[in-house]
């Protein structure tokens, strides 16, 4: 019954989820993530994910023995590099998930920014960071067909650079912010390894504005892979997305949790 007054409100209106860390990786996390989508999906909600999966991406490209490094938090794509990426991007990580969500009831369908060329980028620093992109176009009729036809669409940060062109890698939280901003979303929410945002006692912060965000970066509370969560939150919010939410993926049912509750369990950026 608490979650009653959201369940209205929320009713017919998107939310965009970041989903990445431990959510995507501990198979039991797996499933309550499915489980989640597809309850908001069944009470009228409508749920777009975009996913990230650097580990599965490390891993194979250490078994091809392709070496890759980061460079300020990104990592340096070579076509090699981008080759694996768009694998296990748009290939293996995006199928099992848009499999798991049909298996739990849902009609979900999995694309790439290449898919209708719906996400265009340009390269970001070519000299500095190669194939890792920077969005310069989304198409957002091809996301909302997909949601008017009652589809989740699962979408792997992956754009079009063009014709003959081996495509750019996009970072997964800006490119979540972006396709956030392009549909209207009401709200975006980032799975993570954290409680949420922290204070400078490591205890979590629940609700945020922007100027408070900014002292705490200014003091390096907010640090390291925090910062460009933080940005993207921004970004989102700039472009009218209502609120922006960073919680602990590893807490079972962590999305229900968030909307349907009036506390929630990490932190609103508002």
């Amino acid at each position: 019954m608490d979650a009653l007054p959201y369940i209205k409100y929320f009713n017919k209106k998107i939310v965009v989820i970041k989903y990445g860390g431990s959510a995507q990786e501990n198979p039991e996390l797996k499933e309550k993530f499915a489980q989640d989508i597809v309850l908001l999906y069944l009470v009228g909600i409508k749920p777009v994910i975009i996913h990230g999966g650097g580990k599965k991406i490390n891993d194979l490209l250490d078994k091809l023995k392709i070496k890759s490094k980061f460079v300020d938090g990104l990592r340096v794509t070579s076509e090699s590099v981008m080759e694996v990426v768009e694998m296990v991007l748009g290939g293996k990580i995006n199928k099992e998930i848009t499999n798991l969500l049909n298996h739990h009831g849902a009609k979900a369908i999995g694309i790439t920014g290449k898919d209708a060329s719906f996400i265009e980028a340009k390269a970001l620093n070519s000299d500095k960071y190669g194939l890792v992109g920077e969005i310069t176009k989304i198409d957002h009729k091809v996301i909302e067909d997909l949601i008017e036809q009652n589809f989740i669409p699962v979408i792997a940060p992956i754009a079009s650079g063009g014709t003959n062109h081996p495509g750019f890698n996009i970072n997964a939280d800006l490119a979540a912010s972006k396709i956030a901003v392009a549909i209207n979303a009401q709200k975006i929410v980032f799975l993570t390894d954290t409680p949420g945002i922290l204070d400078a006692n490591q205890e979590l912060v629940s609700t945020l504005n922007k100027d408070e965000i900014t002292i705490l970066k200014n003091d390096n509370v907010i640090n390291g892979g925090m910062i460009p969560k933080t940005d993207a939150c921004f970004n989102a919010l700039d472009g009218g997305v209502h609120s922006a939410h960073i919680i602990d993926g590893r807490i079972e049912h962590s999305i229900l949790l968030e909307i349907f509750t009036k506390d929630g369990i990490g932190t609103k950026i508002k």
